[in-house]
C-alpha cells in the first residue's frame, strides 16, 4: 500500500461501517421478503447503485463490482418476476376465454333454439302480413271490380233511358207529323166540300134560274 492508497483505504473503512445499518436492515427486515417482492428489489438497486458508484470513487473494485451484481440480480429478479406475472395474466386470459368458450359451447343449443324459434316467429309474422295483404288486395279488387260493373250498369241504364227518350221522342214527332197530315187532310177535305157546297149552291142557282126562265118562256107563250 502506497501512501496515496491510505485515504482511500480510511475512506473505504468508514463506508462500510456508515453501511453496517443498512446490513443490519437487511437481514433483519429484506432478506424475509420474497427474492421477487418490488420493495426489496428496490432495495437491492438502491444499495447496488451506492456500492458500485462508491466503490468506483474508492477504487474499491470488488466494492464496486457487488454493486453491480447486485444491480444485475435485482434487474434479473425484476425482468423474471415481470415475465412470471406476464404469463400468470396470460394464462388466466387463457382460462377466461376458456370459460367463456364452454360458457358458449353450453349456451348454443339454448341460443339455436331461441334463435329458431325467432326465426319461426318472424314467419308466422310475415306469413299473417301476407294474408292480410292478400285479403286487402282482394277486396279492394273486388271493391273496384264492383264499381265497375256499377258504372257499366249505370252506364247502360243511361244508355237505355236515352234510347227510350229518343225512341219517345220520334214517336212524338211521328205522331205529330201524322197529324198533321190527318189535320192537311181534313183541311183538305173540309176545303173540298166548301167547294162542293158552293159548287152545288151555283148548280141550284142555276137551276133555279133555268126554271124561272123557262117559267117565263112558258108564260110568254101562252099569251094570246
Amino acid at each position: 500500500m502506497t501512501i496515496t492508497d491510505l485515504p482511500f483505504a480510511v475512506l473505504r473503512l468508514q463506508y462500510r461501517i456508515a453501511r453496517t445499518p443498512l446490513q443490519l436492515f437487511e437481514s433483519s427486515v429484506i432478506s424475509r421478503m420474497d427474492t421477487e417482492a418490488p420493495r426489496r428489489l428496490m432495495f437491492e438497486r438502491a444499495v447496488g447503485s451506492i456500492d458500485a458508484t462508491v466503490g468506483n470513487l474508492l477504487r474499491d473494485r470488488d466494492l464496486e463490482q457487488s454493486g453491480i451484481t447486485r444491480i444485475e440480480r435485482a434487474v434479473e429478479l425484476a425482468e423474471a418476476a415481470r415475465l412470471d406475472e406476464v404469463a400468470d395474466q396470460k394464462k388466466r386470459q387463457a382460462g377466461d376465454e376458456l370459460k367463456e368458450k364452454r360458457d358458449q359451447a353450453v349456451a348454443a343449443p339454448q341460443k339455436a333454439r331461441e334463435e329458431a324459434t325467432e326465426r319461426v316467429q318472424e314467419a308466422r309474422a310475415e306469413a299473417e302480413q301476407g294474408k292480410r295483404q292478400a285479403a286487402e288486395n282482394v277486396a279492394k279488387r273486388t271493391s273496384q271490380a264492383k264499381e265497375q260493373i256499377d258504372q257499366s250498369a249505370q252506364q247502360r241504364k243511361q244508355n237505355a233511358e236515352k234510347a227510350k227518350q229518343n225512341v219517345q221522342n220520334r214517336s212524338r214527332a211521328a205522331e205529330k207529323a201524322e197529324v198533321k197530315v190527318a189535320e192537311e187532310q181534313l183541311d183538305d177535305a173540309a176545303d173540298k166540300r166548301s167547294a162542293a157546297v158552293g159548287a152545288r149552291a151555283h148548280a141550284d142557282k142555276l137551276e133555279d134560274y133555268s126554271e124561272t126562265e123557262k117559267l117565263k118562256r112558258q108564260a110568254a107563250a101562252d099569251k094570246p
